[in-house]
């Protein structure tokens, strides 16, 4: 599984909250995939993560 994140996002650090093991909010101030697969131990929340995102800028995949 993969996790994108589109320029709709707002940089709200409820995914990096989330999953941190597959989010980050990098220097430009929004969040980013850290991880270029999500482990497999990490998919619940990642998938978590992007149901909740206020602006629906997560898929995954």
């Amino acid at each position: 599984m993969k996790a994108t994140i589109s320029e709709d996002c707002i940089g709200c650090g409820l995914c990096e909250g989330t999953c941190p093991e597959v989010f980050a909010v990098g220097d430009q101030g929004v969040a980013e995939p850290i991880v270029d697969e999500i482990p497999a131990d990490a998919e619940d929340s990642a998938q978590e993560a992007a149901d909740n995102c206020p602006v629906s800028a997560i898929t995954v995949e």
